[in-house]
């Protein structure tokens, strides 16, 4: 069943994308996990835990998959591939894989772990 998804991917948590997934008539459910697992899972399955993203197959070459999982269930997805590729490429040319640490604002980043601990 067709569901509206969206790819997304912010400069400041540099490590990680987030899925979201609506539907017209309900709020979205936003899933974050890896960057590294979705660039890893076009080419070989990829990702442990809830998220796991599963490439082409022969039965399917136009679709990358990604499995979601809870305590209750899982969903199965399917992605065009070159809609992902395309979202890959241009999270890359604002972010190349590597240099993720250069983009990390640990103080605020610490500051958040330590706020309210006095």
């Amino acid at each position: 069943m067709p569901l509206p998804v969206e790819l997304c991917y912010d400069v400041a948590d540099p490590y990680a994308v987030r899925l979201s997934i609506g539907a017209p008539s309900t709020p979205s459910v936003d899933w974050v996990f890896a960057r590294s697992h979705l660039l890893e899972g076009v080419r070989r399955p990829a990702g442990i835990g809830d998220v796991a993203v599963i490439p082409r197959h022969r039965c399917d070459p136009e679709a990358v998959r990604l499995l979601l999982r809870t305590r209750t269930g899982a969903a199965l997805l399917a992605a065009r591939a070159a809609m992902v590729m395309g979202f890959l490429r241009r999270s890359e040319a604002l972010v190349p894989p590597g240099t993720e640490h250069h983009h990390v604002d640990l103080d605020r980043l610490i500051d958040s772990l330590t706020a309210g601990s006095e």
